[in-house]
């Protein structure tokens, strides 16, 4: 494990602290800057119904899992398709004055996330982050007055936090028309990234401070800098928000107290260090930037053949395969490329991993089957788990769970880099 690896981030959905906040949290539409109960702003595939053929697909979870892999993407979190506003503003404070230009911090993550999203979502998603004020807010308190640290929770720092910010930011900003807020700290505030990761999102938080009649739900805070001096941080360092900002779309964390272990660089949930890497299929589909045409539920007992195209890859083609096990978890087939925002790939091939929709955030949701246990993996990339490098399974090999009867063979590949699978259910 990295000495930069992060461990778990404190629970995202600071309204999640009983059933009741739970459900509150989950039934309140958060999305355009109008968070008004009823709004259809669920992010992904709310339209899918579970008599369609990707109904037994649609696995879900208990009542108190906290962000779940479950589909369709309860209501709470920013929508995921079309135009969303991003409202970005830069902090400081007096014992930690703005380092450089507050326009200096915007462009270390702009237009760079915005990129990645359009890349990861085949231009579904149109980012639009906005900055109406253009310098370094000030907060009214030093930032040691608010008690931030890793793992603190919503109350009482960042309330106090979200509340000057508003306070602050009102008299120029109108809260109504944006989606979600990116608060991005000035980096010498707090510890050094290289030390102790703060930053951290808050999600469906209904119980959030109010601006201009809508609770400020969804915010993304951003801390330090994420630079490991390999000299990459130009290209590398802005990764951390779109982590975050999956949050805000509904995403969990996919690491663990133990590190990237589980997904390792196959998703920017698992490891947002290092090289550009994109999300799993299933967190695409999730998101709503896969067509129902592009995921087959393989539900029925048998054996089916099918042709998958690069994950990365825009245009049609089957780009997911989902075999349900219960009405809970399920495998996921995609194959992966070094395309798109996949830098670090060094074995395409055909990628396999469990959803659990009834593991909490952090908690190892998703897991990536290893096709080359302990090999070492395949790259030698900073901040890259190695060993899950070479995960993919490539032609000739297969996956087996005996148990559940479920076989995934890889039995060609063409001249276009698509992919024939087989697969049997018992």
């Amino acid at each position: 494990m990295l000495s930069t690896r992060r461990r778990i981030r404190p629970r995202r959905v600071a309204a999640l602290a009983s059933v009741t906040a739970l459900t509150l949290a989950l039934s309140t539409a958060a999305g355009s800057g109008h968070l008004a109960p009823g709004t259809p702003t669920a992010a992904g595939p709310i339209a899918l119904a579970r008599g369609s053929a990707q109904g037994p697909c649609l696995i879900s979870s208990g009542p108190t899992v906290q962000m779940s892999e479950g589909l369709p993407t309860p209501r709470g979190y920013s929508r995921s398709t079309g135009t969303v506003r991003a409202l970005t503003l830069m902090i400081d404070f007096s014992d930690a004055p703005g380092s450089g230009t507050a326009q200096n911090r915007f462009r270390e993550f702009f237009p760079q996330t915005q990129d990645w999203f359009r890349t990861s979502s085949y231009g579904r998603l149109d980012y639009r982050p906005e900055a109406p004020i253009a310098d370094w807010l000030r907060m009214p308190k030093p930032f040691r007055a608010y008690g931030i640290e890793r793992g603190a929770p919503f109350d009482p720092g960042y309330r106090r936090l979200v509340q000057d910010i508003v306070t602050a930011a009102d008299p120029r900003v109108d809260f109504r028309s944006y989606d979600f807020l990116n608060v991005l700290v000035t980096p010498n505030a707090g510890p050094s990234a290289l030390d102790t990761v703060l930053s951290v999102t808050f999600a469906g938080n209904v119980d959030a401070p109010v601006a201009d009649g809508v609770p400020v739900a969804n915010a993304s805070f951003v801390y330090s800098r994420q630079d490991d001096g390999s000299g990459s941080y130009a290209q590398t360092g802005y990764r951390v928000l779109p982590h975050e900002n999956g949050h805000v779309f509904g995403l969990p964390d996919l690491y663990t107290s133990e590190g990237g272990g589980a997904v390792g660089h196959w998703d920017i949930m698992s490891e947002d260090w290092g090289a550009d890497n994109d999300l799993l299929g299933w967190h695409k589909w999730k998101l709503g930037w896969l067509d129902p045409t592009q995921v087959n539920c393989v539900s029925e007992r048998g054996t089916s053949e099918y042709t998958l195209t690069p994950l990365a890859r825009p245009g049609t083609g089957t780009k997911l395969l989902f075999v349900p096990l219960s009405r809970r978890t399920g495998y996921a087939v995609e194959l992966r490329t070094r395309e798109g925002n996949d830098e670090t790939v060094c074995r395409p091939g055909v990628l396999i991993y469990k959803v659990d929709a009834n593991v909490d955030t952090g908690q190892g949701p998703v897991q990536v089957y290893d096709s080359r246990r302990n090999s070492g993996g395949c790259t030698r990339s900073p901040n890259v788990h190695a060993e899950l490098s070479d995960a993919p399974f490539t032609t000739g090999e297969e996956f087996r769970d005996l148990r559940k009867g479920v076989r995934v063979r890889v039995m060609s590949a063409d001249a276009d880099g698509n992919y024939r699978v087989w697969v049997t259910r018992g």
